[in-house]
């Protein structure tokens, strides 16, 4: 038995398809568009694995959207095949100062597979960026390892002075604790902005992979 939409659930169509066609990131002409109770389900094809991205972070930022479901499809009016799109990912790669040299590329059926190693997260995360607008680009898998040349403990402790140099974050409610890749943040902050701070001081550091914010906003 179907369900019925209510006027809300169109209202919350029509919304999130103005959205679509309003973004200069997404072309809308072959989307297609469901909700029901908050739920968007995107169908239908854009042309690259970016516009696909864009396309849900567009429809994320709409107004009464509790989940997106993302089943777009990315397809090329004209083919590329998978060396094709290799060579141009490795170009993409090695024209990016900030991704390390050792990462390798395999595609298959247009979905790009990254590995390696990286010392920062944010040589990880500028490999993945530099791939995906490329055409053909399907989907993006990043396996680069962020491997740490630091122990543990002089994460923590470069983390820590870290919080210490920012005027907006009071460290001493701070405490943080490195295992790894995995650094766990606790204790109390004021406010959300604080919190973010924190966790953003956390990811700068060599070496980490995962951050665990697990502060709570206490005011003073």
């Amino acid at each position: 038995m179907a369900t019925t939409l209510t006027d809300q659930d169109q209202q919350l169509r029509e919304a999130v398809a103005h959205q679509l066609e309003w973004d200069p990131e997404v072309d809308a002409s072959l989307i297609g568009i469901t909700a029901r109770s908050g739920i968007v389900t995107l169908s239908g094809y854009v042309e690259t694995y970016l516009a696909k991205l864009a396309a849900e972070r567009a429809v994320r930022g709409v107004s009464g959207v509790k989940a997106v479901a993302n089943e777009l499809e990315v397809r090329l009016a004209q083919v590329r095949i998978d060396p094709e799109i290799a060579t141009d990912a490795m170009d993409a790669l090695a024209n990016r100062l900030n991704v390390p040299r050792n990462v390798s590329v395999t595609v298959r059926d247009g979905f790009v597979t990254l590995a390696g190693d990286a010392e920062w997260m944010f040589e990880k995360v500028a490999a993945e960026r530099a791939v995906k607008p490329l055409r053909g680009v399907r989907g993006v898998f990043n396996h680069i390892r962020v491997a740490p040349k630091l122990r543990p403990q002089d994460i923590q402790k470069r983390i820590t002075q870290a919080l210490h140099r920012q005027a907006d974050v009071n460290a001493h409610r701070i405490h943080v604790e490195a295992t790894g890749g995995t650094v766990k943040l606790t204790g109390a902050v004021e406010t959300w902005r604080e919190r973010n701070d924190a966790a953003r001081a956390a990811w700068a550091a060599p070496g980490v992979e995962t951050v665990e914010n697990r502060l709570e906003i206490v005011p003073l």
